[in-house]
C-alpha cells in the first residue's frame, strides 16, 4: 500500500514539478509578465485591447460622409454559397453563428450594405488583428514621401545601426525585405508536441505578449536565412518597421499615424495598444484597435489609389507599388497553398492578393479571427467585415468568392 501511494504521489507531482519549472524558466527568459499573460490571456481574442494599455489617436475635425444607398438582401444573397456550406438556413443566423461582428461594403463611394452584428454597433471598436500591418506598410510609404527614409532599399540597420553589435548581417536586411516577409530573420512556430496549440516559445506568442517588445527586437531577434531568399510571415518584419518609422520620425507610431492618416480622413477615434506602460512601444503587427467604417475609409483611400477627394494622402506610386503583384518574384519562394495558376494568392508590401483568371486582382488587409479590408478595383468596391471566429468564415478566401460574384 505504502508503495502503490508513493508511486501515485510521484505520477500527481512530477508533471507539476515540470510544469513549475517551465514557468520559472520563461520567467527568467521572458519575464514574470511574459507568462502570466500567456496564462490568463491564452488565445487572442478581439477583446484583448481591454487588457494592455492603449494610445488614442484623434479623428479629424471634420470628414466627408459616404452617401447611403442600401441593398442588403442582394449583398446577402452573395454569401448564399457560404451560408448553405456552413448549414446555416439563413444569412442572419450565419451572421451571428460565425461571430461576425460588422459587414461594410461601399461601392462607387456609396454604403450599399452596412450592419453589425452579436452586440457591436457602428461606434464599437473593432480589433485590427492584423490587419494592422497594411497601415504600419502606410506608415512607411507616408515616411518616404516626407523624405524622413530614403527608400525600401535601406538597410534596417541605418536606422537600427545597433542590431551589427550583435550580427553584422543585419546590414543585408532592407526594408523593402521587411515588407515583403522575406527577411530571413528567425521565426518559432513550434507546437505543443502532439497538439496543434502553440508552444510558450512560439514567437508569435512571445512577440504578442511580451512587455518590451523594442528591447526583444534590438537584442534577441536572430537571422536564420539569407534576406529576400524565402518567404516567411513573422510579426517580427512588421514590428521592426514601426521601430524604423519610430526612429525616423522621432514621434510615436501612433502619433504619426494620427499626423499622416486619422486627424485628415477618418471619422472616429482609434487606440493603438502598447506592449506595456514602461516600454510605450505599440504592437505593430495586430493591435490598433479602429471603428469598422474607418477601416472602410481606409479602404477606399487605397483603392482611389492614395487620393481622398481631390487630397493625395500618400503617394499614387506607393499604392500602387504596395498593392499589385510582384511578379519578378519566383512563385516558388511561396507556400504551395498560395496557387501557382492564373488564379493565385499574392503578397507584396503587407498586403494581400488575388489575381483572378482574367488578370483582374483583389488585394487585402487580413486579419485574425475574419478581419478584411478586400478591395476590388475593377468593381471599384471595397468591403469590410470583422467577427472573432474563423469557424464558419475562412476569411479572405469567402470574400474572393463574393468579389467575383459582385456585379
Amino acid at each position: 500500500m505504502a508503495n502503490r501511494k508513493r508511486i501515485f504521489k510521484t505520477i500527481i507531482f512530477t508533471p507539476f514539478m515540470v510544469f513549475i519549472i517551465a514557468l520559472i524558466v520563461l520567467s527568467i527568459k521572458y519575464s514574470p509578465t511574459y507568462v502570466y499573460r500567456l496564462i490568463t490571456m491564452n488565445v487572442a481574442d478581439v477583446y484583448d485591447y481591454e487588457n494592455f494599455e492603449n494610445r488614442k489617436i484623434r479623428e479629424a475635425k471634420s470628414s466627408n460622409n459616404f452617401t447611403s444607398k442600401p441593398e442588403e438582401k442582394y449583398i446577402e444573397s452573395l454569401f448564399e454559397g457560404l451560408v448553405t456550406k456552413t448549414g446555416f438556413n439563413s444569412f442572419e443566423e450565419w451572421a451571428i453563428e460565425s461571430q461576425t461582428t460588422a459587414l461594410i461594403v461601399i461601392q462607387k463611394d456609396t454604403i450599399i450594405y452596412e450592419k453589425y452584428f452579436n452586440g457591436f454597433s457602428r461606434d464599437s471598436y473593432f480589433h485590427s488583428q492584423s490587419m494592422a500591418k497594411s497601415f504600419i506598410s502606410f506608415l512607411i510609404g507616408a515616411a518616404i514621401d516626407d523624405g524622413l527614409i530614403k527608400s525600401v532599399y535601406d538597410p534596417i540597420t541605418n536606422y537600427i545601426p545597433e542590431l551589427l553589435e550583435r550580427d553584422p548581417r543585419f546590414e543585408r536586411i532592407l526594408i523593402k525585405h521587411l515588407l515583403e516577409m522575406r527577411s530571413g530573420l528567425e521565426y518559432n512556430t513550434g507546437l505543443i508536441p502532439f497538439t496543434n496549440i502553440h508552444a510558450p516559445w512560439h514567437d508569435e506568442a512571445i512577440g504578442y505578449y511580451h512587455p518590451n517588445v523594442r528591447k526583444l527586437l534590438l537584442e534577441n531577434v536572430e537571422i536564420s536565412s539569407e534576406p529576400g531568399k524565402d518567404f516567411q510571415y513573422s510579426n517580427y518584419n512588421t514590428s521592426y518597421l514601426g521601430l524604423i518609422v519610430e526612429r525616423a520620425t522621432n514621434l510615436t507610431v501612433s502619433k504619426y499615424l494620427e499626423q499622416k492618416l486619422w486627424s485628415k480622413i477618418m471619422e472616429y477615434d482609434a487606440l493603438f495598444s502598447l506592449d506595456s506602460k514602461e516600454s510605450s512601444f505599440e504592437y505593430m503587427p495586430s493591435r490598433l484597435i479602429a471603428r469598422a467604417i474607418d477601416y472602410a475609409r481606409f479602404g477606399q483611400l487605397m483603392l482611389n489609389e492614395g487620393n481622398w477627394y481631390g487630397d493625395q494622402i500618400i503617394s499614387k506610386d506607393w499604392v500602387l507599388g504596395s498593392t499589385r503583384e510582384n511578379t519578378s518574384i519566383p512563385r516558388d519562394v511561396y507556400p504551395k497553398w498560395f496557387g501557382r495558376s492564373d488564379k493565385r494568392i499574392y503578397y507584396n508590401y503587407q498586403w494581400w492578393g488575388h489575381v483572378n483568371k482574367d488578370s483582374t486582382f483583389h488585394f487585402y488587409a487580413n486579419g485574425n479571427l475574419g478581419q478584411n479590408i478586400y478591395i476590388i478595383p475593377n468593381k471599384k468596391t471595397v468591403i469590410v467585415h470583422c467577427g472573432n471566429s474563423l469557424e464558419h468564415y475562412s476569411s479572405d478566401f469567402d470574400l474572393w468568392n463574393v468579389a467575383l460574384l459582385l456585379n
